[in-house]
């Protein structure tokens, strides 16, 4: 199995199961669950369905602050042992996300990850914390988790790199990557699912570890654990290769 530098993580649905942005919504709820569901499906292009969000939703700063808890809490199984077993070899672990940057980037910090490691969407708020808006570039549009990579190849990023994601924006950047490991634990997206050279079905991040690392075991305890269990995942059938 091939040796990989660089692991870079979707957030919502795939780090974490939770939706950040559908969480806020509360009242508007169920319109803004069909905008997203129909962007990740490839439905309609993202930028089109990003800022009408928003716009439902007009987020307070404290309510997007709220959402680092609850992404942490919804951390799926294995998703920091898996993260903290690739560091300790020497992998770069990165996270790139449609999700609110504040949120995001506060979950990195939880899982050991330091501000250059995180792209997500940067939102802005007016004194009293109330939206002002968003910056419409980046992984906010189509094709923008693809630029962000290879940006960060142009600045350096070890190769090759495996990216893991569950959607059709993750889907879209997985020319300008090595291996793209589609994440179906949470929620299975039959049109990303049935492009994707390898699939994730089971709720654990675990198989994540050995399909990095190859044959190289981690050497401390919680590492191996890790990659044991990733195995064991493998073995039973849990992830599928096309």
């Amino acid at each position: 199995m091939k040796r990989y530098r660089t692991v870079i993580f979707d957030c919502d649905s795939t780090l974490s199961a939770l939706e950040g942005i559908e969480t806020l919504a509360v009242d508007v709820r169920a319109e803004v669950e069909k905008l997203t569901a129909s962007a990740m499906a490839g439905e309609v292009a993202l930028e089109e369905v990003y800022g009408r969000r928003l716009e439902l939703i007009r987020p307070h700063r404290d309510d997007v602050v709220s959402l680092v808890p609850r992404y942490v809490e919804g951390l799926v199984d294995d998703a920091e042992a898996a993260i903290a077993a690739l560091r300790s070899v020497g992998v770069d672990v990165r996270i790139l996300s449609g999700g609110l940057l504040p949120a995001v980037a506060g979950l990195a910090e939880h899982l050991g990850l330091d501000a250059g490691a995180v792209a997500a969407v940067p939102v802005s708020f007016h004194e009293d914390g109330t939206f002002a808006g968003f910056e419409n570039a980046g992984p906010a549009r189509g094709g923008g988790k693809a630029e962000v990579i290879r940006e960060w190849k142009a600045g350096g990023l070890p190769e090759p790199i495996m990216l893991v994601g569950d959607g059709a924006t993750d889907l879209e950047a997985a020319d300008d990557v090595e291996l793209f490991v589609a994440y179906a634990g949470v929620v299975a997206r039959p049109e990303v699912v049935a492009a994707a050279p390898v699939v994730i079905r089971s709720r654990s991040l675990a198989p994540i570890v050995p399909l990095a690392l190859g044959r190289e075991r981690p050497d401390d305890d919680r590492g191996a654990a890790v990659y044991r269990r990733g195995m064991e995942l493998i073995d039973q059938g849990m992830v599928e290769w096309r």
